[in-house]
């Protein structure tokens, strides 16, 4: 259970480090700080819902692009965060492909580098 709550902070940090780091370096980009909470939540849960489904369709019809599957479901994800009022809002089509890249990269980096900091933590606090 504390892994799983763990994954979810995780999840919801970099998610919101993603949205931000978007927002900053792409003009196009914009969020709204009253939906900006209700953003990462959809946007964290759209992805845990897209990414295990889109990869067993992909696995199952077009075995060739599992390795996109995690910008796949970005994209769609930021699809359905954007659909929600008052959160984000992205213009432009290379808006969208420039902003489904570098959430991916933030959000691929965050999950596989921040359990690596907790397990060190908690390592060190075991040793001593």
């Amino acid at each position: 259970m504390i892994r799983f709550l763990i994954r979810t902070l995780i999840s919801l940090v970099t998610v919101a480090i993603g949205l931000l780091v978007a927002s900053w370096i792409l003009p196009d980009f914009h969020i709204e700080w009253g939906g900006f909470l209700i953003a990462i939540v959809v946007f964290t849960i759209a992805q845990a819902v897209l990414g295990p489904f889109i990869f067993n369709v992909a696995r199952q019809h077009a075995s060739a692009i599992l390795g996109g599957i995690g910008l796949v479901s970005t994209f769609v994800a930021l699809l359905i965060a954007s659909l929600f009022p008052g959160g984000i809002t992205i213009d432009g089509w290379v808006t969208w492909v420039l902003a489904t890249l570098t959430i991916w990269i933030i959000t691929a980096l965050g999950t596989w580098l921040l359990p690596l900091i907790f397990l060190k933590e908690k390592v060190k606090g075991v040793k001593a």
